[in-house]
């Protein structure tokens, strides 16, 4: 499977009965093992989860903390995926756990778009 059947494997996991919006995340540690995480809604939206830090969550619940970089794909569900950047919650998130260099990687139309951690959250709070 490659990476993008991966990610749309991941993607067609979301729980988006609300916004219909579906992203799915394969984060990648320093040493190789890989971590997914789809997106999860409540009805009240301020309890669900987005994609990127369900992957980390679950890294981070199994002592992995040395992170490479995060592929991303999302868009509305059933739909081909389009270019998004994690929202600003997930970002000053990354930031608690990664280096401004952290590589965040959007996968849409066959191509992809890479980030810096630093270049999309440059006024972070910082630790």
């Amino acid at each position: 499977m490659n990476l993008k059947q991966e990610l749309e494997k991941v993607r067609n996991n979301a729980y988006s009965p609300y916004y219909n919006i579906t992203v799915g995340a394969i984060l990648i540690t320093k040493s190789g093992k890989k971590y997914t995480g789809c997106n999860i809604e409540t009805i009240t939206q301020g309890p669900g989860i987005c994609a990127e830090r369900v992957a980390f969550s679950k890294a981070i619940s199994e002592k992995e903390l040395d992170f490479d970089r995060i592929y991303i794909m999302g868009g509305p569900k059933d739909k081909d995926a389009i270019n998004i950047t994690p929202c600003g919650v997930c970002r000053q998130f990354l930031v608690e756990f990664c280096e401004p260099d952290f590589k965040i990687i959007n996968y849409y139309d066959n191509t992809e778009k890479e980030y810096l951690l630093k270049d999309l959250l440059p006024e972070s709070f910082s630790k």
